[in-house]
């Protein structure tokens, strides 16, 4: 985007004016290329614009994409939360070779051992896994915040984004994209969603 570039650490590149640079290492589950990153990141510049002080939650962190992007497009402070140790390990790492780390919580295990509310939640999830934390999500959720969701295909979206609007959230902003595969996924899809959910009034 025109506010923020993220590379890897072996591609040299020089930003221009305005432009924030996120150096980051990966191969965990969906990397910076992967379509629902791509979804996710647009999202995040979305909800950002409306939510410039948001205290954001990235769940699942991986890599720490998310929660080093929101710190680096200007919010205070990111919690970023992980099971795996070495997703929390790489955060880490990413962090504090971009001179973020003061600003990010880092927290290895369960979101249930978070308290929020959060203004704004990353969560870049498998689909049977947003299946089980929708309610962990609304929990954590401040009354007038925002959820952005990705990880999943259109076809798998009905009886995930049902079971948020029975909760009182709906649809601000829908993207999607697709990525060719060479065969048929077990989704029987290509294309990824995202949403950007609030609450209704």
């Amino acid at each position: 985007t025109p506010e923020l570039v993220i590379r890897s650490p072996w591609r040299p590149f020089r930003p221009r004016h305005g432009e924030h640079t996120l150096v980051l290492e990966t191969g965990l589950a969906f990397p910076p290329g992967h379509p629902s990153t791509h979804l996710c990141l647009d999202l995040l510049k979305t909800a950002l614009a409306s939510r410039p002080r948001a205290a954001v939650l990235d769940v699942g962190c991986g890599s720490g994409i998310l929660a080093l992007a929101a710190l680096a497009l200007g919010t205070p402070r990111t919690v970023a939360v992980d099971l795996s140790v070495r997703a929390v390990r790489q955060t880490r790492q990413n962090a504090a070779r971009n001179g973020l780390l003061p600003r990010l919580g880092l927290v290895q295990g369960s979101t249930g051992c978070l308290r929020g509310p959060f203004d704004l939640i990353l969560a870049n999830l498998p689909w049977g896994v947003h299946l089980e934390k929708i309610g962990e999500l609304c929990r954590l959720a401040a009354p007038d915040g925002a959820l952005v969701l990705a990880g999943f295909k259109d076809t798998q979206a009905e009886p995930l984004l049902t079971s948020y609007q029975e909760r009182g959230w709906s649809v601000s902003t829908h993207r999607s994209r697709d990525a060719w595969a060479p065969e048929p996924p077990p989704e029987m899809s290509y294309t990824w969603v995202a949403w950007l959910l609030v609450r209704q009034p």
